[in-house]
Order: C-alpha cells, then structure tokens, then sequence
C-alpha cells in the first residue's frame, strides 16, 4: 500500500507518495485539488518519517533554496516503457534550460512522436523532481503543465533566477 504526506514549499502544498523504498508521486496543489479531491487537503500521515520523505523534503528544500540542481532520490514511478523513456529523457534537461516536445522527441530518437511526448509528460507521476516543467511549445510558450501554468511559471522563474546569479551548487 503506498504512503503519502504533504509538504508545503514555495510553490503551495505538495502532496508526495511512495512505495516505502523510493519516490512514487509529487504533486502540485492543483493536482491535489484536481486529481486527489477524494484525499482530505489537510489529512496527515503518519508514514512522513519514512527515509524517502525525509529525503525528498531535504532535497526539495535545497532545490528551492538555489542549492540543488539535480535530486537523488530513489524514484518508482508507474507507467508504461515509453512513458518511463520520456520521465527518464526529462531528467536530463538541465536546471534552468528548455526543451521543447520536438525536441524531446528527437533526442528520444522518435522525431514524429512529438504529441506522444506531450502526453507522456502530461502523465509525469514525479513533478519538479522529473522536471517536466521544463518543456515548452515550438514557438516557445509555455503550455501545458498538470500543475498549472503559474506553477510552471514560477518553477521555470526560479531556475533561471539562480542559473543566472551563479549561486548554484552542482549536485
């Protein structure tokens, strides 16, 4: 049976599942409310001593201080082979860069899968951690983002904010 708890951080409560060993869910306020009404918003858990929630909400601190540009924590999300492609192929955009979904597709070696890629990353289980946030349509906008565009806004804000001043700390 999956664990859960909630974190709140710069970008609203966040709502983290796991399978007791790694990482199996992060999602956004939005989400929470979208997806998880069912679940009580400010319903505990008593599971947020398990070593991967610690894990998560250490890194996560240090992700939104400027401190961390890469996580590592274990991760186990759900999906199919190629939905796990992609989830892998997002973890390797760089903090404070942009791909778009053509170009996610390309480097997945599937140049005419592009809609497929967005579908993929639309079903990212992981948010922030497997930064879907920061792909982005051909001409640039900013579209679709299960945990709102603002969040993405915000998300892709603060990378830049700190890839620019040089404060990062590589990971």
């Amino acid at each position: 049976m999956e664990k859960f708890t909630y974190l709140e951080s710069p970008v609203g409560k966040l709502l983290l599942f796991s399978d007791g060993s790694a990482l199996t869910g992060l999602y956004t306020a939005q989400q929470i409310r979208t997806k998880f009404h069912s679940l009580a918003a400010e319903q505990e858990c008593s599971s947020r001593d398990l070593p991967v929630f610690a894990d998560a909400e250490k890194q996560l601190a240090e992700y939104f201080a400027g401190e961390r540009t890469e996580f590592t924590i274990p991760l186990n999300p759900k999906g199919s082979d190629f939905q796990r492609a992609v989830w892998e192929h997002l973890r390797r955009i760089e903090y404070g860069t942009t791909l778009s979904y053509v170009q996610l597709a390309q480097r997945l070696g599937k140049p005419t899968a592009s809609r497929a890629v967005g579908n993929a990353n639309g079903k990212n289980p992981i948010s922030i951690i497997v930064p879907c946030h920061r792909v982005i349509g051909a001409n640039g906008a900013l579209t679709g983002y299960a945990g709102g565009l603002e969040c993405k806004k915000e998300l892709l804000s603060h990378e830049l904010r700190y890839s620019l001043s040089g404060q990062l700390v590589k990971c």
